[in-house]
């Protein structure tokens, strides 16, 4: 390898690459492999290094692309890398850092190709590059072993069976990624892709066995968020100490090789961002959701899907049932402590989510701890932060809050357990709250940013629902939660009436007339109508189930009676109407009888003791409030684009142009 520095943009005049994607077909078995394979760079850390590696490669790339049905190159270096892979297990043994690190540098090159293939052109065209070898011009050998299987069979052998050095590091980051490239055909396409070739190879055929090897996998990749070896410790050649004894073995293996060239200047290190302090990890965890989120084939469901939603805890000895395929064990203790340190990610809270939702073993073990605030608080937080959230992470994190709320044990569990400062809720200071009030408070703020922002229906409905489910379990709410209650229920009540006097003038407007269109003012008073009556059950769900445990709910209900009045009288809220009525008349009456300019301590202390004389049976039972989140029909359509905006934007080492893709209709965030 040559000493000298080199710019980046001198990489398409480069000898090797010329030669590998020109009209000279190489053999498998020519010395050029050794020199080709033996260079050093920084990786990129950043989506502008990366934009510059690929605008300088792109024209290698596309030379490779017309001259690969003459020379049979691209098969020839996958077939270099396959046979160095049967050596690898054995060399990561041995210590053998040159043969891993060209082993890598191949991979790293296929990698790079591939992401040019798959956007240049079709699936079938691809896996037509794959068979061409070195005959007469655009010759095939059709005979032959399916190369690009044998390559995604190797990827998965690769990331499943070599061990996890600090040697094998950055290979088996690289080998994840070759199978997201693999798969990312689906980002230039507008339409979801159920039936493609890649999809075809991994769920049949000789792949189809490593199914819950490769899952189980990737998910104690992201357990263990390995952090890349230490400068030193890696297989490639440190610049900064002028070559090392690695590129002095490597100097001996090939003469005249690569310039040496960095990405950003010499010595230049792009800071690794929180989420991607283990590219491992990240890269691992984007693989599984875009497993995961494959379609079925025609004739068989996901395997990949099959073994995430039915995998056990390493405790459960129980045995797998046989009509459950490609099970497998996990430790569910190692899995939840890393879901809890993650959340600030969205490709983790998506994972959460889709485990709670699929995996029942998962859920039931996560409502049994008696630690789920080192699991909620996180999701509260990503609410909290809602302006500075993408709105599908806001929605996952309200659809796990559902799914939690779904369980009456959590739902009474939640206010006993007590948190104090609260540091990042600022709207006030909270020195002691119980995790149930705190999630109220909440989801309450986020319907409160969504009535005045983003005005989302679907929002709406999930954060009332959560509530709902919540309601007839509510325990000892701290004065500010059912102070917010009951403010919600103002902002509401404010927003009727506005929208009714509005209503009222259009339709004197529309009596004198005729011509201009009107706003559908009934519309609007619908469905303001249904998320006030929501609240009233709400209201009306704790007082019925919990009114003892509940004196600062009857205070805040009392401060603001008046609220209520127009109410009572509403044929869409008579009868809802009847226990909060009956709830506001008693306390107020003994308020009443104790005298006038009470304490707020004395009229809590009237509250708590009207609590006991107030008799049960004078409440009216109402049905209990019970939603279930259930997923939309065809959940693909917006989960695949989901999860592949996140490998647009979080993948590490790849990068797309925007203009290129299809798959996104607007901007992924």
């Amino acid at each position: 390898m040559g000493s000298n520095s080199s710019r980046i943009s001198d990489l398409p005049k480069n000898e090797y690459l010329k030669k590998l994607s020109g009209t000279e077909s190489v053999s498998e078995n020519d010395p050029f492999w050794n020199q080709l394979l033996s260079f050093s760079f920084p990786a990129p850390t950043s989506s502008t290094e990366l934009k510059l590696l690929e605008e300088a490669t792109i024209s290698v790339c596309r030379s490779l692309v017309e001259n690969n049905p003459r020379t049979g190159n691209l098969g020839a270096l996958i077939k270099v890398f396959l046979s160095r892979t049967k050596e690898l297990k054995l060399s990561a043994e041995c210590q053998n850092h040159i043969f891993i690190w060209q082993t890598h540098n191949a991979l790293f090159i296929i990698c790079c190709l591939l992401k040019v293939f798959i956007c240049e052109m079709s699936e079938e065209e691809l896996q037509l590059h794959f068979t061409y070898e070195e005959k007469s011009p655009g010759s095939y050998c059709s005979d032959s072993e399916d190369l690009l299987e044998e390559l995604l069979c190797c990827l998965i052998q690769l990331i499943t069976d070599i061990p996890l050095l600090d040697i094998t590091y950055e290979i088996s980051v690289e080998a994840i990624s070759t199978m997201v490239v693999f798969l990312s055909c689906q980002l230039f396409h507008k339409e979801v892709l159920r039936q493609s070739i890649s999809h075809k190879y991994l769920m049949r055929g000789p792949c189809l066995p490593y199914t819950s090897k490769l899952v189980k996998t990737l998910l104690y990749n992201f357990i263990r968020q390995e952090k890349p070896p230490p400068p030193g410790a890696s297989v490639f050649p440190q610049q900064s100490d002028g070559g090392g004894l690695l590129y002095g073995l490597a100097s001996g293996v090939a003469t005249g090789l690569w310039t040496v060239f960095t990405l950003g200047g010499v010595g230049s290190k792009a800071a690794v961002t929180p989420e991607l302090s283990s590219p491992l990890a990240n890269q691992s965890l984007l693989l599984l959701l875009v497993l995961a989120n494959l379609t079925d084939a025609p004739d068989a469901p996901n395997p990949y899907r099959q073994a995430i939603i039915s995998f056990k805890n390493t405790q459960d000895s129980s045995p797998f049932p046989s009509s459950i395929p490609h099970a497998f064990q996990i430790n569910f203790n190692s899995l939840y402590t890393a879901l809890c340190e993650q959340q600030t990610s969205d490709q983790a809270t998506l994972l959460l989510y889709t485990l709670l939702h699929q995996n029942s073993n998962i859920r039931t073990y996560m409502l049994a701890r008696t630690d789920m605030e080192n699991l909620v608080l996180p999701i509260l937080e990503i609410l909290y932060h809602v302006e500075e959230r993408n709105s599908h992470h806001v929605y996952m994190a309200l659809i796990i809050l559902l799914i939690l709320t779904e369980d009456d044990g959590f739902n009474r569990s939640i206010h006993e357990v007590i948190l104090k400062n609260i540091t990042w809720y600022s709207e006030r200071i909270l020195t002691e709250i119980s995790l149930g009030s705190l999630l109220i408070l909440v989801v309450i703020r986020t319907i409160q940013y969504n009535m005045t922002r983003t005005r989302d229906k679907y929002l709406h409905t999930n954060c009332l629902a959560a509530l709902a489910n919540m309601s007839a379990q509510f325990r000892s709410l701290h004065q500010y939660a059912a102070q917010r209650i009951i403010s919600l229920f103002s902002l509401l009540s404010k927003k009727h009436n506005k929208v009714l006097e509005q209503a009222t003038q259009s339709l004197r407007g529309s009596l004198s007339s005729n011509d201009v269109p009107l706003p559908d003012y009934a519309q609007d008073l619908n469905v303001i109508e249904e998320v006030i009556r929501m609240m009233l059950e709400i209201i009306n769900s704790c007082l019925t189930n919990s009114l003892h445990h509940n004196p600062n709910l009857v205070y805040a209900l009392l401060y603001k009676r008046d609220l209520f009045e127009q109410f009572r009288t509403h044929p869409s809220f008579q009868d809802i109407m009847q226990n909060i009525d009956l709830v506001i008349t008693f306390f107020s009456s003994r308020l009443l009888q104790a005298g006038a300019e009470l304490s707020v301590e004395r009229v809590l202390e009237i509250i708590k003791q009207g609590l006991v004389a107030l008799p049960k049976d004078r409440l009216k039972k109402f049905p209990e409030l019970k939603f279930k989140y259930v997923e939309e029909e065809q959940p693909e359509e917006f989960f695949i684009p989901y999860v592949w905006s996140l490998v647009y934007n979080s993948a590490v080492g790849l990068y797309w142009n925007p203009q290129d893709i299809q798959l996104f209709t607007m901007d992924p965030d």
